[in-house]
């Protein structure tokens, strides 16, 4: 579902008349094509997302609409639809009308640079890849969390968490906090308080992680990052009679980081809450 190209010449001045742009526009209606996703490509873009009836789905590039209305049709969402075609705006008015969800599916004439992405729980996208990179910026500073899903064209070195295909490749990002830097908590186990010193690094939704508990250097293993949550596991040996495995899982909110701890598995698996703070970027 994507972009568009200027129409014949002669309505292409007819419409300029009316909605003049710039010539950076002028330039990205070529740029950027207008060709229709697969209906069924739509729908696994958006099973993919896992969009729901509490999201709002901002389709860049819209077309003729349809994602946005599957979207309000199938999963209950809202959305909008931004495009500078204003024939397809018009065209997919027509169509959420028809599908009687003019309530939940709008659409504008605007370009998406200039679109506001902070109201989106769910973006999605049929973008060459040239315009891609220049939104990678953008949709890093989004809220973590933010779902990211793009019919055929990745992001170059920010690997999608996820890829599926039906009929075309589906890709999908969940954009990470920002966890880099280095991070201390105090963690309450027998025998004895614990202080935890974590050093973290960071591209995109990649991270290492480094160690130290009550000063010793202890290997981290498992670090998954996903959106803001945050998760690893550390070895307690401070009993080496009775070593057992930290499991961490926590949510990241600016410079603090807090969550559930679990030491142990089954039967001897205990839980108790834990945070951690920033000391240094």
């Amino acid at each position: 579902m994507r972009r568009s190209i200027p129409g014949p010449a002669l309505f292409l001045l007819g419409v300029l008349a009316v909605y003049p742009v710039s010539a950076q526009q002028e330039e990205r209606w070529t740029e950027v094509p207008y060709v229709p996703t697969p209906q069924v490509t739509v729908d696994e873009m958006l099973r993919l997302a896992g969009v729901g009836p509490k999201d709002f789905v901002l389709d860049l590039g819209s077309g003729d609409g349809r994602i946005v209305i599957t979207a309000a049709r199938k999963f209950g969402a809202r959305g909008l639809g931004v495009d500078l075609d204003f024939n397809l705006v018009i065209q997919s008015e027509e169509s959420a009308r028809q599908a009687g969800v003019e309530e939940r599916a709008r659409f504008l004439q605007q370009d998406l640079f200039q679109t506001d992405l902070g109201q989106a729980t769910v973006i999605t996208t049929y973008l060459l890849p040239s315009v891609m990179l220049k939104l990678r910026t953008r949709l890093l500073g989004l809220k973590p969390g933010t779902r990211i899903v793009s019919h055929d064209f990745d992001m170059d070195d920010w690997r999608p968490d996820r890829k599926t295909t039906i009929r075309k490749n589906v890709f999908f990002w969940i954009v990470p906090a920002r966890v880099a830097g280095r991070w201390q908590a105090r963690l309450p186990l027998p025998p004895i308080e614990r202080l935890l010193e974590l050093s973290l690094t960071q591209r995109f939704q990649d991270v290492s992680a480094h160690a130290r508990l009550n000063g010793v250097p202890t290997q981290v293993w498992d670090t998954k990052l996903e959106g803001d949550r945050l998760s690893f596991a550390i070895v307690d040996s401070a009993d080496r009679d009775n070593e057992a495995t930290l499991y961490f899982d926590g949510r990241v909110s600016g410079d603090v980081m807090e969550g559930d701890l679990a030491r142990g598995v089954g039967n001897a698996r205990g839980t108790l809450k834990w945070q951690a703070r920033r000391v240094l970027r």
